[in-house]
Protein backbone atom coordinates (compact mmCIF):
# COMPACT_ATOMS: atom_id res chain seq x y z
CA UNK A 1 0.00 0.00 0.00
CA UNK A 2 1.52 3.28 -1.15
CA UNK A 3 -1.44 5.66 -1.33
CA UNK A 4 -4.80 5.61 0.46
CA UNK A 5 -8.02 7.61 0.37
CA UNK A 6 -9.65 8.22 3.77
CA UNK A 7 -13.31 9.23 3.61
CA UNK A 8 -14.46 11.12 6.70
CA UNK A 9 -10.89 12.15 7.47
CA UNK A 10 -11.97 14.98 9.77
CA UNK A 11 -13.98 12.65 12.05
CA UNK A 12 -12.80 10.74 15.09
CA UNK A 13 -11.78 7.46 13.47
CA UNK A 14 -10.86 9.06 10.14
CA UNK A 15 -8.42 11.40 11.89
CA UNK A 16 -6.69 8.49 13.61
CA UNK A 17 -6.57 6.46 10.38
CA UNK A 18 -4.85 9.33 8.55
CA UNK A 19 -2.30 9.62 11.35
CA UNK A 20 -1.65 5.88 11.46
CA UNK A 21 -1.14 5.68 7.70
CA UNK A 22 1.21 8.66 7.53
CA UNK A 23 3.18 7.36 10.52
CA UNK A 24 3.85 4.28 8.38
CA UNK A 25 5.01 6.40 5.44
CA UNK A 26 1.84 5.90 3.37
CA UNK A 27 0.52 8.82 1.32
CA UNK A 28 -3.03 9.85 2.18
CA UNK A 29 -5.83 11.70 0.42
CA UNK A 30 -7.83 13.16 3.32
CA UNK A 31 -11.42 13.59 2.13
CA UNK A 32 -14.08 15.58 3.99
CA UNK A 33 -16.66 18.29 3.39
CA UNK A 34 -15.05 21.17 5.31
CA UNK A 35 -11.72 22.48 4.04
CA UNK A 36 -11.09 24.61 7.13
CA UNK A 37 -11.24 21.63 9.47
CA UNK A 38 -9.08 19.48 7.19
CA UNK A 39 -6.46 22.22 7.10
CA UNK A 40 -6.56 22.61 10.88
CA UNK A 41 -6.01 18.88 11.37
CA UNK A 42 -3.53 18.08 8.61
CA UNK A 43 -1.85 21.20 7.18
CA UNK A 44 1.34 20.47 9.10
CA UNK A 45 1.26 16.77 8.24
CA UNK A 46 3.57 15.41 5.58
CA UNK A 47 2.22 12.94 3.02
CA UNK A 48 -1.35 14.28 3.34
CA UNK A 49 -3.26 15.82 0.43
CA UNK A 50 -6.50 17.55 1.39
CA UNK A 51 -9.55 16.88 -0.78
CA UNK A 52 -12.75 18.80 -0.12
CA UNK A 53 -15.79 17.11 -1.57
CA UNK A 54 -19.25 15.67 -1.15
CA UNK A 55 -19.33 11.97 -0.22
CA UNK A 56 -22.71 11.64 -1.93
CA UNK A 57 -21.35 12.76 -5.33
CA UNK A 58 -19.96 9.89 -7.37
CA UNK A 59 -17.78 12.24 -9.42
CA UNK A 60 -16.09 13.57 -6.26
CA UNK A 61 -15.38 10.04 -5.05
CA UNK A 62 -14.02 9.02 -8.44
CA UNK A 63 -11.73 12.03 -8.60
CA UNK A 64 -10.42 11.56 -5.07
CA UNK A 65 -9.75 7.85 -5.68
CA UNK A 66 -7.45 8.47 -8.64
CA UNK A 67 -4.18 6.56 -8.21
CA UNK A 68 -4.92 5.16 -4.74
CA UNK A 69 -4.58 1.53 -3.65
CA UNK A 70 -7.38 1.46 -1.08
CA UNK A 71 -10.30 3.43 0.31
CA UNK A 72 -10.84 3.61 4.06
CA UNK A 73 -14.52 4.43 4.57
CA UNK A 74 -14.85 6.22 7.94
CA UNK A 75 -17.36 8.92 6.98
CA UNK A 76 -20.17 9.38 9.46
CA UNK A 77 -23.72 10.08 8.26
CA UNK A 78 -26.23 11.50 10.76
CA UNK A 79 -28.69 8.86 11.98
CA UNK A 80 -31.79 10.56 10.54
CA UNK A 81 -30.26 10.25 7.05
CA UNK A 82 -29.33 6.56 7.20
CA UNK A 83 -32.53 5.15 5.73
CA UNK A 84 -32.44 7.46 2.72
CA UNK A 85 -28.72 7.81 2.06
CA UNK A 86 -26.45 5.19 3.67
CA UNK A 87 -26.96 2.26 1.30
CA UNK A 88 -26.73 4.49 -1.78
CA UNK A 89 -23.55 6.11 -0.50
CA UNK A 90 -21.82 2.80 0.29
CA UNK A 91 -23.01 1.47 -3.06
CA UNK A 92 -21.22 4.34 -4.77
CA UNK A 93 -18.05 3.65 -2.77
CA UNK A 94 -18.19 0.02 -3.89
CA UNK A 95 -18.73 1.18 -7.48
CA UNK A 96 -15.59 3.33 -7.24
CA UNK A 97 -13.50 0.44 -5.93
CA UNK A 98 -14.71 -1.83 -8.72
CA UNK A 99 -14.18 0.79 -11.43
CA UNK A 100 -10.70 1.64 -10.16
CA UNK A 101 -9.87 -1.97 -9.20
CA UNK A 102 -8.85 -0.93 -5.69
CA UNK A 103 -9.49 -2.25 -2.18
CA UNK A 104 -11.96 -1.15 0.49
CA UNK A 105 -11.70 -1.12 4.29
CA UNK A 106 -15.08 -0.35 5.85
CA UNK A 107 -15.39 1.00 9.40
CA UNK A 108 -18.57 -0.41 10.94
CA UNK A 109 -20.30 -0.55 14.32
CA UNK A 110 -21.97 -3.39 16.23
CA UNK A 111 -25.63 -2.59 15.55
CA UNK A 112 -26.11 -5.46 13.09
CA UNK A 113 -25.44 -8.03 15.83
CA UNK A 114 -28.58 -6.98 17.68
CA UNK A 115 -29.10 -7.71 21.35
CA UNK A 116 -26.44 -9.13 23.64
CA UNK A 117 -26.33 -12.91 23.04
CA UNK A 118 -24.85 -13.46 26.52
CA UNK A 119 -21.30 -14.17 25.34
CA UNK A 120 -18.56 -12.21 23.63
CA UNK A 121 -19.54 -11.70 20.01
CA UNK A 122 -17.24 -13.22 17.40
CA UNK A 123 -17.45 -13.15 13.63
CA UNK A 124 -19.54 -16.36 13.55
CA UNK A 125 -22.19 -14.96 15.89
CA UNK A 126 -25.47 -14.73 13.95
CA UNK A 127 -26.53 -11.19 13.15
CA UNK A 128 -30.06 -10.59 14.42
CA UNK A 129 -30.62 -6.84 14.28
CA UNK A 130 -33.78 -5.72 16.05
CA UNK A 131 -33.43 -1.99 15.35
CA UNK A 132 -33.95 -0.04 12.13
CA UNK A 133 -30.32 1.09 12.12
CA UNK A 134 -29.05 -2.43 12.78
CA UNK A 135 -31.02 -3.73 9.79
CA UNK A 136 -29.63 -0.96 7.58
CA UNK A 137 -26.06 -1.78 8.67
CA UNK A 138 -26.62 -5.46 7.91
CA UNK A 139 -27.98 -4.59 4.46
CA UNK A 140 -24.91 -2.46 3.77
CA UNK A 141 -22.50 -5.11 5.05
CA UNK A 142 -24.09 -7.80 2.88
CA UNK A 143 -23.85 -5.53 -0.15
CA UNK A 144 -20.14 -4.90 0.43
CA UNK A 145 -19.24 -8.53 1.09
CA UNK A 146 -21.18 -9.76 -1.95
CA UNK A 147 -19.61 -7.22 -4.30
CA UNK A 148 -16.07 -8.58 -4.45
CA UNK A 149 -13.27 -10.09 -2.38
CA UNK A 150 -11.23 -6.88 -2.28
CA UNK A 151 -13.14 -5.49 0.69
CA UNK A 152 -13.24 -6.16 4.42
CA UNK A 153 -15.40 -4.85 7.25
CA UNK A 154 -14.19 -4.05 10.75
CA UNK A 155 -16.75 -3.85 13.56
CA UNK A 156 -15.93 -1.54 16.48
CA UNK A 157 -17.61 -0.65 19.77
CA UNK A 158 -18.29 3.01 20.59
CA UNK A 159 -15.32 5.32 20.02
CA UNK A 160 -13.45 7.74 22.22
CA UNK A 161 -10.19 9.54 21.52
CA UNK A 162 -8.56 12.64 20.01
CA UNK A 163 -10.92 14.56 17.72
CA UNK A 164 -13.68 12.00 18.36
CA UNK A 165 -16.30 14.65 19.05
CA UNK A 166 -19.51 12.91 18.00
CA UNK A 167 -19.24 10.24 20.71
CA UNK A 168 -20.90 9.43 24.02
CA UNK A 169 -17.80 10.01 26.13
CA UNK A 170 -16.98 13.31 24.42
CA UNK A 171 -20.04 14.89 25.98
CA UNK A 172 -18.94 13.69 29.43
CA UNK A 173 -15.40 14.96 28.92
CA UNK A 174 -16.39 18.25 27.32
CA UNK A 175 -18.45 19.41 30.29
CA UNK A 176 -15.97 18.09 32.81
CA UNK A 177 -13.13 20.05 31.19
CA UNK A 178 -15.33 23.16 31.28
CA UNK A 179 -15.70 22.46 35.03
CA UNK A 180 -19.48 22.21 34.71
CA UNK A 181 -21.83 19.47 35.97
CA UNK A 182 -21.52 16.70 33.39
CA UNK A 183 -23.55 13.80 32.04
CA UNK A 184 -23.01 10.10 31.39
CA UNK A 185 -25.37 8.35 28.99
CA UNK A 186 -26.62 5.12 30.52
CA UNK A 187 -26.38 3.36 33.87
CA UNK A 188 -23.02 4.25 35.41
CA UNK A 189 -22.80 0.88 37.17
CA UNK A 190 -23.02 -1.22 34.00
CA UNK A 191 -19.70 -2.24 32.42
CA UNK A 192 -19.52 -1.72 28.68
CA UNK A 193 -16.88 -1.41 25.96
CA UNK A 194 -15.29 1.59 24.25
CA UNK A 195 -12.34 1.66 21.84
CA UNK A 196 -9.59 4.29 21.77
CA UNK A 197 -9.59 5.50 18.15
CA UNK A 198 -5.79 5.29 17.65
CA UNK A 199 -6.01 1.61 18.68
CA UNK A 200 -8.84 1.06 16.22
CA UNK A 201 -6.86 2.74 13.45
CA UNK A 202 -3.79 0.58 14.14
CA UNK A 203 -5.86 -2.59 13.96
CA UNK A 204 -7.61 -1.43 10.78
CA UNK A 205 -4.35 -0.61 9.00
CA UNK A 206 -2.86 -3.95 10.08
CA UNK A 207 -5.82 -5.67 8.46
CA UNK A 208 -5.45 -3.56 5.32
CA UNK A 209 -1.80 -4.55 4.99
CA UNK A 210 -2.59 -8.27 5.29
CA UNK A 211 -3.83 -9.78 2.03
CA UNK A 212 -5.67 -12.57 3.87
CA UNK A 213 -7.96 -10.05 5.59
CA UNK A 214 -10.01 -9.26 2.51
CA UNK A 215 -13.36 -10.85 1.82
CA UNK A 216 -14.04 -11.17 5.55
CA UNK A 217 -15.53 -9.36 8.53
CA UNK A 218 -13.49 -8.61 11.66
CA UNK A 219 -14.37 -7.66 15.23
CA UNK A 220 -12.06 -5.18 16.96
CA UNK A 221 -12.74 -4.90 20.71
CA UNK A 222 -11.60 -2.20 23.09
CA UNK A 223 -9.14 -2.66 25.94
CA UNK A 224 -11.80 -4.24 28.21
CA UNK A 225 -15.17 -3.38 29.67
CA UNK A 226 -15.47 -0.45 32.07
CA UNK A 227 -18.28 1.14 34.09
CA UNK A 228 -19.28 4.77 33.92
CA UNK A 229 -18.30 5.12 37.56
CA UNK A 230 -14.78 3.91 36.74
CA UNK A 231 -14.55 6.35 33.81
CA UNK A 232 -15.64 9.27 35.98
CA UNK A 233 -13.11 8.25 38.64
CA UNK A 234 -10.32 8.34 36.05
CA UNK A 235 -11.48 11.74 34.79
CA UNK A 236 -11.40 13.09 38.36
CA UNK A 237 -7.89 11.69 38.93
CA UNK A 238 -6.60 13.21 35.69
CA UNK A 239 -8.23 16.63 36.01
CA UNK A 240 -9.19 17.28 39.62
CA UNK A 241 -12.80 17.60 38.47
CA UNK A 242 -15.23 17.48 41.41
CA UNK A 243 -18.63 18.40 39.98
CA UNK A 244 -21.55 15.97 39.81
CA UNK A 245 -21.96 13.68 36.80
CA UNK A 246 -25.65 13.04 36.12
CA UNK A 247 -26.98 9.85 34.54
CA UNK A 248 -28.93 10.29 31.29
CA UNK A 249 -31.69 7.67 31.16
CA UNK A 250 -33.68 6.30 28.24
CA UNK A 251 -36.77 8.23 29.32
CA UNK A 252 -34.77 11.47 29.24
CA UNK A 253 -33.66 10.79 25.65
CA UNK A 254 -37.22 9.90 24.69
CA UNK A 255 -38.33 13.26 26.06
CA UNK A 256 -35.62 15.07 24.08
CA UNK A 257 -36.72 13.13 21.02
CA UNK A 258 -40.00 14.99 21.04
CA UNK A 259 -38.08 18.07 19.92
CA UNK A 260 -34.84 16.70 18.42
CA UNK A 261 -34.75 14.30 15.40
CA UNK A 262 -31.29 13.02 16.36
CA UNK A 263 -32.44 12.07 19.87
CA UNK A 264 -35.41 10.22 18.38
CA UNK A 265 -32.93 8.06 16.48
CA UNK A 266 -30.69 7.50 19.50
CA UNK A 267 -33.48 5.98 21.60
CA UNK A 268 -33.53 2.64 19.75
CA UNK A 269 -29.81 2.16 20.42
CA UNK A 270 -30.13 2.68 24.15
CA UNK A 271 -30.12 -1.12 24.64
CA UNK A 272 -26.32 -0.93 24.27
CA UNK A 273 -26.19 1.03 27.54
CA UNK A 274 -28.49 -1.40 29.37
CA UNK A 275 -27.24 -4.82 28.18
CA UNK A 276 -24.00 -4.13 26.27
CA UNK A 277 -22.69 -6.16 23.36
CA UNK A 278 -19.01 -7.03 23.90
CA UNK A 279 -16.74 -8.08 21.05
CA UNK A 280 -14.26 -10.94 20.88
CA UNK A 281 -10.91 -10.19 19.25
CA UNK A 282 -9.78 -13.82 19.15
CA UNK A 283 -9.87 -14.06 15.35
CA UNK A 284 -7.72 -10.94 14.93
CA UNK A 285 -5.14 -12.12 17.46
CA UNK A 286 -5.00 -15.61 15.97
CA UNK A 287 -4.69 -14.45 12.36
CA UNK A 288 -3.07 -11.00 12.52
CA UNK A 289 -1.36 -10.56 15.91
CA UNK A 290 -1.85 -8.83 19.26
CA UNK A 291 -4.58 -6.21 19.34
CA UNK A 292 -3.59 -2.65 20.26
CA UNK A 293 -5.01 -2.17 23.78
CA UNK A 294 -4.36 1.23 25.32
CA UNK A 295 -5.62 1.30 28.92
CA UNK A 296 -8.61 3.50 29.65
CA UNK A 297 -6.46 5.62 31.95
CA UNK A 298 -3.87 6.31 29.23
CA UNK A 299 -6.51 6.68 26.50
CA UNK A 300 -8.53 9.18 28.52
CA UNK A 301 -5.35 11.07 29.41
CA UNK A 302 -4.37 11.40 25.76
CA UNK A 303 -7.92 12.42 24.83
CA UNK A 304 -8.04 15.06 27.56
CA UNK A 305 -4.60 16.39 26.59
CA UNK A 306 -5.81 16.70 22.99
CA UNK A 307 -9.01 18.47 24.03
CA UNK A 308 -7.01 20.90 26.12
CA UNK A 309 -4.77 21.59 23.14
CA UNK A 310 -1.65 20.56 24.98
CA UNK A 311 -0.70 17.72 22.64
CA UNK A 312 -1.62 16.41 19.19
CA UNK A 313 -2.23 12.67 18.99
Amino acid sequence: MKRALVLGASGGMGYSIVNELTDRGIEVIAFARTKKKLEKLFSAKQNVTIFTGDIFKLEDLMEAAANVDIIFQAANIPYPEWEEKLANFIGQVVQVTETKNIKLALVDNIYAYGKNPGVKVNEQTPKNPHTKKGKIRLQVANMVMQANNKSFIAHFPDFYGPNAENTLLHYTLQRALANKPSIYIGNQKIAREFIFTPDGAKALVELALNETSYGEEWNIPGHSVITGEEIVKIIRELTGYNKKVFTVTKSMIQMLGLFNPMMREVVELFYLNEDPVVLSGEKFERRIGPLPRTSYYDGLKQTIDYMRGTVKV
